[in-house]
């Protein structure tokens, strides 16, 4: 189940690319290799930020979440073959990609152990 959300993660990547002017992607396994990375970053890095910048959540009322997934996205870039243009692209990239990923999780049920 792991890796078939992880290909659908993927073609969450590519829709992006897609829909977002401003974010390429190379490839079908640079697209595996971003989703893997992107998970990754929500996983260890995402907690640290939003933790460290609460004072700021809390005042612009969760606003500054959709700014810190941006810049998880734009740290996504760093990797070869996935381009993001700039923090705009990435801010809306980030957005499509959460609502594709809700709807992944809506459709197939939540993550489970």
């Amino acid at each position: 189940m792991i890796l078939f959300r992880w290909l659908l993660s993927a073609l969450a990547v590519i829709l992006v690319t897609r829909v977002v002017p401003g974010i390429n992607v190379d490839s079908f396994v640079t697209a595996l290799l971003v989703a893997l990375v992107l998970g990754l970053l929500n996983a260890v890095v995402r907690p640290i930020f939003v933790l460290l910048t609460l004072p700021i959540t809390v005042l612009s009322l969760g606003f500054f979440i959709l700014v810190i997934n941006a810049i998880l996205f734009m740290l996504a870039s760093a990797l070869p073959g996935f381009e993001v243009a700039s923090f705009g692209a990435a801010f809306f990239g980030a957005i499509v990609y959460a609502v594709i990923g809700w709807g992944i999780n809506l459709v197939f049920g939540p993550r489970t152990a």
